[in-house]
């Protein structure tokens, strides 16, 4: 990878952003298929039920903030929910599962490499100090499981 492919990852949105915008403006009035990203405060799931849905329109969203997931833009449905795209996975027409390529609109490449299929490695020692720290707060005790050479404990995911 070159330092040029370094520097456009870290754009945000991504370069491919405008181009996949181009493409819902391009299909509203037409039939389309959500994959949803469902954040919780412990994992990061999808949720996707096959259930079509007409877009309506592509608007821009006054307060984009990328540490909290909200892109620049998002969609508004027939059934009267506006949706940012960035708590979309992808949006596809006439196949809600395993669409072609050509039948992708939007996709979050970051969200779905980088977050949902990214490699987890549970360690014993991941698990043990997780677990010491839960203790420590259960019991009031917050300094418990904390490394201090850290400040706060590491997820499963590696960085990468």
């Amino acid at each position: 990878m070159t330092e040029a492919d370094d520097d456009a990852e870290q754009i945000w949105p991504s370069v491919d952003y405008a181009r996949q915008v181009e493409r819902l403006r391009a299909a509203v009035g037409g039939t389309i298929y959500l994959v949803e990203l469902e954040p919780t405060e412990v994992q990061l799931g999808i949720r996707q039920t096959g259930q079509p849905h007409v877009l309506l329109d592509v608007l821009e969203f006054p307060r984009p903030d990328p540490t909290r997931g909200l892109a620049p833009h998002f969609i508004l449905l027939d059934d009267g929910r506006g949706l940012n795209l960035g708590r979309i996975a992808r949006i596809s027409v006439e196949r809600a599962f395993s669409p072609a390529i050509d039948q992708v609109l939007y996709q979050d490449h970051q969200a779905i490499q980088g977050l949902l299929f990214a490699e987890r490695r549970l360690s014993a020692s991941f698990i043990a100090e997780r677990s010491r720290q839960l203790l420590g707060q259960v019991l009031g005790k917050e300094e418990m499981g904390a490394d201090p050479a850290r400040g706060h404990l590491q997820g499963p995911i590696e960085p990468g």
